[in-house]
């Protein structure tokens, strides 16, 4: 069974979501970490473990930020850590897969589903063996508790429920 653990340098975690149903928010998570156990060079066995540090949460715009770790969305205080840990993998086709999990924000675990593009693995420029993957899926937020929310005068919505999902992950093999 190897072992293989996200590379924070050369990975993001990335999200989305419609603000005012008209333009998008982006933000990131700074800190995070995770590994990977799989015996198959394919990764189509590999059992998952991620999780993120809520306070390294960031759109760019520090009001915001704060907003998002308040207890009106994510409640850093309460609940420091998002995590994922896989249940199953399917092969699509080729090097394309569907990765199913729990997902547990602010306490509440739900099912997950991602789309993931297994990109191959490499030998870097310290003889390490990598590993590239690109993971995309999406959530709604209130299903997670995250059930802030606001009207405009006009009758929009402030943030929208649906959150779209986008990490790139380096993987480095570490046994």
């Amino acid at each position: 069974m190897a072992i293989w653990q996200i590379d924070p340098s050369h990975s993001e975690i990335t999200f989305k979501v419609k603000h005012l149903v008209i333009s998008t928010v982006s933000g990131k998570f700074n800190s995070f970490e995770g590994t990977v156990e799989a015996e198959k060079a394919d990764f189509s066995d590999a059992k998952i473990n991620f999780s993120a540090d809520i306070d390294s949460i960031t759109t760019g715009q520090e009001q915001r930020d704060g907003h998002l770790k308040s207890a009106d969305f994510f409640d850093a205080a309460g609940h420091p850590k998002l995590t994922f840990v896989s249940k199953s993998i399917v092969c699509k086709t080729g090097n394309l897969f569907n990765v199913t999990g729990d997902l547990t924000i602010r306490g509440t675990t739900k099912p997950v589903e991602l789309q993931v593009e297994f990109g191959g693995t490499q030998v870097d420029f310290y003889g390490n063996t990598v590993a590239g993957f690109e993971l995309n899926g999406k959530i709604n937020r209130q299903d997670f508790g995250l059930t802030w929310s606001a009207v405009t005068e006009a009758g929009g919505i402030v943030v929208a429920d649906e959150v779209k999902l986008h990490m790139n992950v380096e993987l480095h093999k570490k046994g």
